[in-house]
C-alpha cells in the first residue's frame, strides 16, 4: 500500500472521532487504531514511587513552610518596593542586556511605557523578551543578569 495513502488514513483518524479504521486492498490490510480524545476508559500507565509516600490527605509542605506551620514564606532577600511587580514568564537564565558589551534595556529610576522591553530570559536556546505590562518608573530591578530565574519569580518593580 502507497504510503501517502496510510499518511491520509492517519489524518483523517486523527481528524475524526473515530476510535479505529481498517483498509484492505487485494492482499494488503492496514489497521489504524487509537483513543478518542476525552476517552478515558484505556488505563493509564502508572509510575511508581520508591520509598516512604506522603499522607494523600495532606498537601506537601516545603520544609521552610514546615517550620513556619505551614504558612508560605515570605521572600528572603530585601523586601520590594510598592508597585506593579514584573515577574518571570518562565524558567531560565535572565539577561538584563541584548549581549554582555551592549547597554542594559532598563536602569532604576528610567521612565518606561507598556510593552517596552525590560529583560530577556533565555529558554531552551530561545530569548523571550520580558515587557512592561504597564507604563511607570522603574523603582527596582530584582533579577540578576545571567542568573537563572524560576517561574513568577520577581523581576522588575514599576511604580
Amino acid at each position: 500500500m502507497d504510503l501517502r495513502k496510510i499518511k491520509k488514513l492517519i489524518d483523517l483518524l486523527e481528524d475524526s472521532n473515530l476510535a479505529e479504521i481498517e483498509i484492505k486492498e487485494g492482499e494488503e490490510s492496514v489497521r489504524l487504531a487509537r483513543t478518542p480524545r476525552g476517552y478515558a476508559s484505556q488505563p493509564q500507565p502508572q509510575f511508581v514511587q520508591a520509598g516512604p509516600q506522603p499522607d494523600p490527605v495532606m498537601p506537601m509542605q516545603s520544609p521552610v513552610q514546615a517550620a513556619t506551620g505551614g504558612r508560605p514564606s515570605e521572600p528572603t532577600g530585601p523586601a520590594l518596593p510598592d508597585g506593579h511587580v514584573v515577574r518571570s514568564p518562565m524558567v531560565g537564565t535572565f539577561y538584563s542586556s541584548p549581549a554582555p558589551d551592549k547597554p542594559a534595556f532598563v536602569t532604576v529610576g528610567q521612565t518606561v511605557g507598556a510593552g517596552d522591553t525590560l529583560g530577556i530570559i533565555e529558554a531552551m536556546k530561545m530569548f523571550n523578551p520580558i515587557e512592561a505590562d504597564v507604563a511607570g518608573t522603574v523603582l527596582a530591578i530584582v533579577g540578576e543578569s545571567g542568573q537563572p530565574v524560576e517561574f513568577d519569580q520577581p523581576l522588575f518593580v514599576i511604580g
